[in-house]
């Protein structure tokens, strides 16, 4: 049931997933990829569609309403702010960076979009950062599915347990941070 759920909605939850989140997704999609029940060039182009649009909706957010949401959210304005201050003396290596940055990846492209930095700007840099970010990661979960299987020898009896035990930390990891968030702003 497991392997039909992941074969039938895989993609698009990785879609959705990176759009949201990101890395955890991303890795299983890897994992899966490596596991067979995916392809790994379509876990990268899933993977690469989320984040790029999901950057791009941010961005947008900042530009319109950047101002607004950090008077009615403070707690958000010292990241934002330090995301600003980074822009200011790296702009191009921030925006294809920032998707690496623990803790900045959904503010930073909220922030560019309250700077001058221009639209074409950022999708052309997003666009390298997104493909370059989709690429890694994909690839890092492939492998870690491979060293996986190397380490625990043939995995195929368990494989799906394991999948779904690492989906289902990621969900509860990401609940906790959700909430958390939710508290603080």
């Amino acid at each position: 049931m497991l392997e039909s759920l992941l074969t039938t909605y895989g993609y698009p939850i990785l879609i959705v997933g990176t759009f949201l989140e990101g890395e955890t997704v991303l890795i299983l999609g890897g994992v899966s990829a490596h596991l067979g029940y995916l392809s790994l060039d379509l876990v990268i182009a899933c993977g690469f569609c989320g984040t790029f649009l999901g950057d791009q909706l941010y961005f947008f957010l900042g530009r319109r309403h950047g101002s607004a949401f950090l008077a009615r959210y403070p707690s958000r304005r010292a990241r934002a702010d330090r995301v600003l201050h980074l822009l200011g003396k790296h702009q191009n290596l921030v925006i294809l960076s920032f998707r690496f940055l623990y803790g900045l990846r959904t503010v930073t492209p909220f922030a560019i979009g309250m700077s001058k930095v221009s639209y074409v700007r950022f999708t052309v840099l997003n666009l390298v950062g997104a493909g370059i970010w989709a690429v890694g990661i994909s690839l890092a979960g492939y492998y870690f599915g491979h060293a996986v299987d190397v380490v625990l020898g043939d995995i195929k009896h368990y494989e799906l347990e394991i999948l779904a035990s690492i989906a289902v930390v990621a969900v509860l990891i990401w609940l906790v941070r959700f909430f958390r968030q939710s508290r603080s702003g």
